[in-house]
């Protein structure tokens, strides 16, 4: 897989060479005079294809001095820092799928044939509702029928 994907880089700067040769030309044919130097963009872009093709080969298509082109493929190495291997900064985690939501209180109200009502709102904290229920309900003896103390 890794020798396709070099082949095929290889092909595109292959691609690449030829119309990069024909702008090294169309400056050399337009230049003022013959010592001026030569464009940066152009240097870019010879820089860029030495770095997926041979050096010498770039040098030898568009005319350039082998090692001019190696020393500004060095500099812009050396000038462009190597991108961390992990980036840096701030990451999202996203938060953890939502359970069954558990009450943050618990409420019961109950209300007494004789009209008592008993209404408890208990925050997170446990209590022995049984025990509550009945002690409630034992006060005016309404428990202690067996009809009705089976139905709670």
């Amino acid at each position: 897989m890794e020798a396709m994907m070099k082949s095929q880089t290889l092909c595109q700067g292959d691609h690449q060479l030829d119309p990069l040769a024909g702008q090294f030309e169309q400056w050399r044919q337009t230049r003022s005079h013959p010592s001026e130097r030569l464009p940066q963009s152009l240097w870019d872009q010879a820089v860029a294809l030495a770095r997926v093709l041979p050096h010498t080969r770039v040098a030898q298509h568009l005319r350039l001095s082998s090692n001019d082109l190696k020393k500004r493929l060095a500099a812009q190495s050396e000038a462009t820092p190597a991108p961390p291997s992990t980036p840096l900064g701030v990451v999202e985690v996203p938060p953890a799928p939502a359970r069954s939501p558990l009450p943050s209180a618990t409420e019961i109200e109950l209300e007494r044939p004789d009209g008592a009502r008993l209404r408890l709102v208990c925050p997170e904290t446990p209590l022995p509702l049984a025990a509550v229920v009945r002690a409630f309900l034992e006060v005016s003896g309404w428990c202690n029928s067996p009809r009705k103390a089976a139905s709670f």
